[in-house]
């Protein structure tokens, strides 16, 4: 199943929370689901440190090669939340405040100190464009085809839906998972002359134990319904052959 540049993007997630293990990421996932439903396909996601030259590279990297980039993390207020500055730096703009972000947070924090590590949150690539969060605190932003975001998954959450009208949406993509309690080395061969005869349709295996029992899930992915459901058939089938062998 192969997408055309504009109906393709990638997942950035920075930060050494994530890498330390400390945090477990599960922005990829949502994300993912949702572009999904907009028809547009997740086909990478990486994990980065808080290191201005790698968010740079990557930054620089993605956006050449598919039509949307997300990041989540490194927005915040602390000394090692660089995102901003790094991607202003990618796109060789000026990193300043943004005077909406800069009222905006300024209203958020009237009842409390507004330092200059909430001003910090403000600041941010010339000429990005905002997006809000309907909690009233700090809004991310985005920048010709990349889409900066909080790493908190709430406010992912909340602020990734408000963009949609910014996509131009392809067909939805389609997932069929088919649970098979047979071992992922007993399936494989006909799995893959499944997949052979489907061309449209991506079969994903996935081996899975618990306790005693072992399995394999599969999962199908397609834009083509009849192909799908087609496919998810034949799979059933090659499921149940084995199972009575």
């Amino acid at each position: 199943m192969n997408f055309s540049k504009e109906f393709t993007s990638a997942i950035l997630i920075i930060g050494n929370e994530i890498l330390s293990g400390r945090t477990v990421d599960k922005n990829i996932s949502f994300i993912s689901r949702w572009l999904g439903e907009l028809g547009i396909s997740v086909e990478e996601a990486r994990i980065i440190p808080d290191k201005e030259v790698m968010i740079i590279d990557n930054i620089n990297e993605l956006r050449k090669k598919y039509q949307y980039v997300f990041t989540t993390g490194g927005i915040g207020p602390t000394h090692d939340d660089i995102t901003s500055e790094s991607i202003a730096k990618a796109f060789d703009k000026k990193y300043e405040y943004n005077k909406e972000a800069y009222s905006i947070l300024e209203k958020y924090y009237t009842n409390s100190e507004f330092n200059e590590s909430r001003k910090k949150m403000a600041r941010m690539p010339d000429g990005a464009s905002l997006i809000y969060n309907k909690n009233g605190s700090a809004p991310a932003f985005y920048i010709e085809n990349v889409f900066v975001l909080p790493g908190i998954p709430s406010y992912v959450e909340i602020m990734l839906p408000a963009l949609e009208s910014l996509f131009k949406k392809g067909d939805r993509i389609i997932s069929i998972s088919v649970d098979a309690r047979l071992r992922e080395s007993t399936i494989a061969h006909d799995l893959s002359e499944i997949q052979n005869n489907y061309k449209e349709v991506d079969i994903g295996s996935y081996p899975y134990s618990n306790e005693k029992i072992f399995g394999t899930t599969i999962v199908l992915r397609s834009i083509d319904s009849i192909k799908i459901l087609s496919c998810k058939k034949e799979v059933e089938e090659m499921v149940r052959k084995h199972s009575n062998l």
